[in-house]
């Protein structure tokens, strides 16, 4: 594990990180060059405005607590890296929500497959189950990698299949660290998958489940999935935020339909009111899959509108470095009002982020040079 990637680690794991601050912290430097400014000289004021708990604990990012960091990842086998690093996964790097950081244990070549979310309920059917497995071990046949949160109830379901299936092809995605498993009933599975798949986790070791950390895992499946299947759901269930997540991101959404008198199929029945299509087996998600290529491959899809004229010469001014627009238009004969505009547009279009009236490029498709600085 790089260094960068040890203190990204560290950093994730003080008192207070979220993903928002830790990646205003960051704001496109070098992790190792940001932790030995936060032990030596502590956070700057606009820093412990956004991190109050910051002042307190930076103190913990000493060389000697980043050779510890390094080496308590190692002997639990857990790889960490950043937004903006090489080795970031491609599938998601691009996503406008990507995390800041990722810790993941298996092998991140299982997402160069073609890609199916299979997500649900925790409160299944037996019905539920039974389709949920069905799905997954006939993707699986055809060498679709699953994709699902490890949940009670359809998720688990899902990747049980795939293991009964003895396949390499499951990809979980959590909400806690790797080593707080959650919840205990799929240890067994969680260690399967990531012995012979790939688990993924926006969140340090250590870390327990919360639910502020469900969204994000959510956002991260629907961001790896090409089709989202939506087995069992009640009317309010977590699964359709994934569906709702999926559906912003141009990712289709697909859904088992179920019995009207049925509270477990509520919302599936709700989401092919609203236009998704209906799974009746597994040819139907095949047909998807195959019908949309966009995402296949090792190349990650852009879903992101492609920049005019005026936007691209904007972007291309930012050669990888966070900017104020000041600076975008320093570097640009364009009237500031012009740039501005450009600039709101990229924003919404996902190709610039905004933190703290900085904006950044967003993903490995920005143009320009490396997405992080070699200093402060």
């Amino acid at each position: 594990m790089s260094p960068d990637a040890c203190a990204v680690a560290a950093m994730a794991a003080l008192e207070g990180s979220t993903d928002a601050r830790l990646r205003s912290v960051i704001g496109g430097n070098r992790p190792t060059a940001v932790a030995e400014r936060l032990y030596r000289s502590g956070p700057t004021a606009q820093q412990r405005e956004r991190w109050p708990e910051l002042a307190r604990v930076s103190g913990a990012l000493s060389p000697g607590a980043l050779d510890a960091v390094a080496e308590r990842y190692s002997a639990a086998g857990v790889t960490a890296t950043f937004h903006g690093a090489p080795e970031y996964p491609a599938v998601l790097a691009i996503d406008r929500a990507a995390p800041a950081a990722l810790f993941w244990r298996g092998d991140p070549a299982i997402l160069a497959r073609r890609r199916v979310a299979i997500v649900g309920t925790r409160n299944a059917t037996p019905v539920g189950m039974r389709v949920a497995r069905r799905l997954a071990d006939e993707l699986t046949e055809a060498g679709v990698a699953v994709v699902s949160g490890l949940a009670r109830g359809i998720d688990a379901a899902a990747h049980d299949a795939v293991r009964v299936a003895s396949a390499n092809s499951a990809v979980g995605v959590v909400g806690s660290g790797h080593d707080v498993v959650f919840p205990q009933v799929n240890r067994g599975l969680w260690e399967w998958v990531a012995a012979h798949g790939l688990l993924l986790s926006a969140y340090p070791l250590g870390m327990a489940p919360r639910a502020a950390h469900f969204p994000q895992r959510n956002r991260i499946i629907a961001a790896l999935a090409e089709v989202v299947v939506v087995v069992e759901s009640r009317a309010t269930g977590g699964s359709l935020i994934t569906a709702r997540e999926a559906l912003r991101r141009g990712v289709d959404v697909m859904a088992v339909p179920g019995s009207v008198l049925s509270s477990a199929s509520a919302g599936t029945n709700s989401l092919i009111a609203d236009g998704a299509a209906a799974v009746r087996d597994t040819t139907d998600v095949l047909v998807a899959l195959g019908l949309d290529t966009r995402r296949a491959g090792t190349l990650p899809f852009d879903p992101r509108p492609e920049p005019g004229p005026v936007d691209r010469r904007v972007l291309e001014a930012f050669a990888g470095d966070p900017l104020p627009l000041d600076g975008v238009a320093s570097r640009l004969p364009d009237p500031i009002a012009e740039i501005a505009m450009a600039v709101g547009r990229l924003q919404g279009g996902g190709w610039l982020v905004e933190v703290d009236g900085w904006f950044q490029p967003v993903g490995p498709l920005a143009v320009g040079a490396s997405p992080i600085r070699s200093s402060l």
